[in-house]
Parts: C-alpha cells; sequence; structure tokens
C-alpha cells in the first residue's frame, strides 16, 4: 500500500485480485478498483466484498488484459505473478494499460526468503498450491521492466515468532535494508 499509495478518484487495476485480500485495502481508500482474476469463483468472493464500495469485477488472463491503453491510473498485482511464467509479459500488459506517470505495483513471495525456502521444501514433500510456484529474488523483480524500479522486501520474521520477536525482526530488516523479506515488492513509473 506504501507504494501504490491509492486516492479517491484514481481508477486501479488489481490484476490477480483472487478473493479480494488485497483489493478491499484498495478499494477502502476511495479509489475505483477493477478486480481482474482468472478464477469466476475467486472472483465472486472479491465482489462480494467489495461491490458496494466501488470494485468492479473482470474476468480475465493477466497475459492479455481486456483494456485499452493507458486506461488506468495505477495498475498492481499482488501474489498472482508465483503463478505466471512469462512475468515479462505479464508486467508489459500492465504497463501497456497504465496511464504515463502512472504507477505499476507488483507483490510477490521472495526467493531469497527463507518463507520460499519453506514452501519449496514442503512442496518437494508433498502437492501444495506452491508445487508450480515461481519464486523471484528482488533483482529478478526489478529486471522485469525495461525502465528503473524501486524495490523493498516486508516480512522479515519466521511464522513461528512471537510478537514482540516479529516486531524487533521487522524493525531490524527495514532499518538494515534487508532483501531477505518474505514479500518482495517493486514499483516503476510508466515514463
Amino acid at each position: 500500500m506504501e507504494f501504490l499509495a491509492p486516492v479517491v478518484g484514481e481508477t486501479i487495476l488489481d490484476a490477480g485480485c483472487g478473493t479480494g485480500v488485497f483489493t478491499l485495502d484498495i478499494v477502502s481508500s476511495g479509489a475505483d478498483v477493477v478486480g481482474l482474476d482468472l478464477s469466476l469463483p475467486m472472483l465472486a468472493k472479491a465482489a462480494s466484498k467489495s461491490q458496494a464500495l466501488g470494485f468492479s469485477p473482470v474476468a480475465g488472463d493477466l497475459l492479455c488484459l481486456p483494456f485499452k491503453n493507458g486506461r488506468f491510473h495505477k495498475t498492481v498485482s499482488i501474489t498472482a505473478l508465483e503463478f505466471i511464467n512469462d512475468a515479462r509479459g505479464a508486467v508489459a500488459e500492465l504497463f501497456r494499460v497504465t496511464r504515463r506517470g502512472g504507477l505499476v505495483v507488483l507483490a510477490t513471495l521472495n526467493r531469497e526468503s527463507p518463507w520460499a525456502e519453506r514452501r519449496i521444501r514442503e512442496a518437494h514433500e508433498k502437492e501444495t498450491i506452491f508445487s508450480k510456484a515461481i519464486f523471484r529474488s528482488p533483482r529478478e523483480m526489478l529486471s522485469l521492466a525495461p525502465f528503473p524500479g524501486i524495490v523493498k522486501t516486508a516480512v522479515h520474521f519466521q511464522k513461528d515468532s512471537t510478537p514482540e520477536a516479529a516486531i524487533h525482526a521487522e524493525r531490524q530488516g527495514r532499518e538494515k535494508g534487508l532483501q531477505t523479506g518474505a514479500f518482495v515488492a517493486v514499483r516503476w513509473q510508466k515514463p
């Protein structure tokens, strides 16, 4: 949300919105949000959470967005890129539908984090949602666009950390600029 900074009056695409876990925060800012997802059941769940707040659900594929060029002030995709082989193609589509001067924001699971290591290990032991996931590093994320971007990671604590330890680990991760947080977020401004 820090990278996206949604405001009233903006039109924002949430590509790969799923059940609307993150969408609700964006809609709550007063922005008009178009939520796109391949899964109709997930999209229906997102719509049931957010429709009265300025949310428009659209069934579609991130690799072939059904929108005209420059349609959105900002585009965002959170935890969808892990499930797309052609990440460059997805990012190119997000840039295509973003206005000049607009923001493109991606957040995904960080390959350089202990969280990703654990999920990869678990996926080798049994079939999970992450069995076919593609985890990318902060450097790989930045390389997906032909423009310079800003990258940060978050969630530096571990699954079994106490609340106090989690707060301390997160503070340390931010202060030191660690690239090993569970989530990696990148922001580009379209020239």
